[in-house]
């Protein structure tokens, strides 16, 4: 059975979409078709989160047997890294000793965000896609712990995700830190190529090579025009129609392109920036070391 030797393991909103796309289109790279299986995080779970949109979620994405996840690799040819891209692995405690029990030699691959930065993306995230009750990010944050009480899915704990530190001990305590790489959101913002030829090279593979990097994919934000949103979220013939038309790579790139011209994403006040970030600094100041990362603009 073939598995992946390496991992996207997170963080949510911190770009894995686009960066898996990218890597997706290296002729050495083979990525699973389904692009967050979720497997080590949900392995041999039955699955009931209870958050509005969650059985159309979580609940129906998440692969939680070995066969079906094996499945996702099977047209692996003679590719050199074999991958998967799911964020739930950095904030799931499980994960790392389920993929240490597969997978020992696996790379492992994180991303890290402004955890302020990844919260509030992550909620106009789930605004954008109508799944969000409340408009308030504060309000919604201190709905955390009753949602985390309700079983809601993990993408719902806006503020817990973003404690890295201890997320990323617990694979540091697993594997070899020759292993892991951490990157951080301002690496791949301000020099995307840079970042992902050092993902190359920490593969194995071509870093020559120059993937197409036009569109970036699952931006979050608040919609401008409903109705467009809802066209382009939910099942439609029409779109159905258009695919008919559109060469395999176009398609989503036009969704994508067509999204981000419709959201707008409002600013998160200072005030309520300070507040979230003294949560994050204690857990910060424990990062930085872990990584050996200055994120003194993180603490700003």
């Amino acid at each position: 059975m073939k598995m992946p030797n390496f991992l996207i393991i997170g963080a949510p909103k911190a770009g894995t979409s686009t960066i898996y796309d990218y890597l997706n289109q290296h002729p050495q790279i083979y990525m699973s078709p389904e692009k967050e299986p979720m497997f080590f995080a949900f392995k041999g779970e039955k699955m009931s989160f209870c958050g509005p949109g969650d059985d159309q979620d979580v609940n129906y994405y998440a692969v939680t047997d070995i066969e079906t996840y094996c499945n996702l690799f099977k047209g692996v040819s003679n590719e050199i890294a074999i991958g998967e891209a799911s964020t739930t692995y950095l904030y799931s405690q499980r994960a790392p000793g389920r993929i240490h029990h597969h997978l020992p030699n696996a790379k492992l691959i994180a991303i890290l965000r402004n955890p302020v930065d990844r919260a509030y993306s992550n909620f106009l995230h789930f605004v954008r896609d109508c799944r969000e009750p409340l408009t308030d990010f504060t309000q919604a944050l201190e709905q955390e712990e009753i949602r985390i009480h309700n079983n809601w899915g993990y993408f719902w704990h806006y503020r817990h995700q973003g404690f890295y530190y201890g997320q990323l001990k617990r694979y540091f305590n697993t594997f070899d830190q020759g292993q892991i790489k951490v990157y951080l959101y301002e690496d791949f913002t301000a020099n995307p190529l840079s970042l992902l030829q050092d993902i190359f090279q920490f593969l194995g593979i071509d870093e020559t090579f120059v993937p197409d990097m036009s569109i970036r994919l699952n931006v979050s934000g608040i919609p401008k025009n409903k109705a467009l949103n809802n066209f382009l979220r939910e099942p439609n013939p029409i779109k159905d129609a258009i695919k008919l038309f559109l060469p395999d790579r176009l398609g989503p790139r036009l969704k994508a392109h067509l999204h981000r011209r419709n959201l707008a994403k409002p600013e998160l006040s200072p005030e309520v920036r300070a507040e979230v970030l003294q949560v994050y600094r204690e857990d910060l100041l424990k990062l930085q070391d872990l990584i050996e990362r200055d994120l003194s603009k993180w603490l700003e």
